[in-house]
C-alpha cells in the first residue's frame, strides 16, 4: 500500500488529468486530435486547452502551448517555475521547447507519442544535459482511459476515409 502523501498525489494527478481528458474530448469533437492540457499552480487551474490546429489552422495551436499562454497571461510572466502541465499526450518537441522556455516545474501525462514524444520515448528534451532547465516527468496518468479516447478518435477517422 502507498504512503498516504503518495496517494494523495496520485489522486491530485487523476483529478487535473480529468480535466485535460475533457479539454482533449471537446478538441476531438471539433475535428482535432483529441490532445487536452491543464496548467495547475497550488492546487488551482490556472488555463486548460485542447487542440485547436486543424480548428484554427494554426500549426502551433496544440494544447500545452495554448494552456502555458493563458497561464502566462494570467499570472502576467512568462516564468511559470511553480506550476504543473498536465497533458493526455506527451508532450512534441515543440511544446516540451515551449515547456523549457517557460521553466515550467513539472509535466504530467497519460500516454507516449511514438512519432513525436520529447518527455522520454521518442527524445527526452526536458531533461537533456545541454538545456539549462530540467522539467519533472511524471508519465502514465489515466493512461487507459485516454488511450481509449484515442483509438475512438482514430477508428472514426479511418471508417469515414
Amino acid at each position: 500500500m502507498l504512503p498516504g502523501h503518495a496517494r494523495m498525489q496520485i489522486a491530485e494527478h487523476e483529478r487535473f488529468m480529468r480535466l485535460a481528458l475533457c479539454e482533449a474530448l471537446r478538441s476531438g469533437s471539433r475535428g482535432d486530435v483529441p490532445v487536452g492540457a491543464v496548467v495547475v499552480a497550488s492546487g488551482q487551474v490556472l488555463a486548460r486547452a485542447g487542440n485547436e490546429k486543424e480548428w484554427r489552422q494554426d500549426p502551433t495551436a496544440h494544447a500545452e502551448m495554448l494552456a502555458l499562454r493563458e497561464a502566462a497571461a494570467k499570472l502576467h510572466t512568462w516564468r511559470l517555475t511553480e506550476v504543473t502541465v498536465y497533458s493526455t499526450m506527451e508532450p512534441c518537441f515543440m511544446c516540451a521547447g515551449a515547456l523549457l522556455q517557460a521553466r515550467v516545474a513539472r509535466v504530467v501525462y497519460a500516454v507516449d507519442d511514438p512519432k513525436w514524444g520529447a518527455a522520454g520515448s521518442v527524445l527526452d528534451l526536458l531533461r537533456a544535459p545541454f538545456v539549462n532547465h530540467r522539467v519533472e516527468v511524471v508519465r502514465g496518468v489515466l493512461a487507459e482511459e485516454v488511450a481509449v479516447a484515442l483509438a475512438e478518435f482514430f477508428g472514426k477517422l479511418r471508417s469515414a476515409e
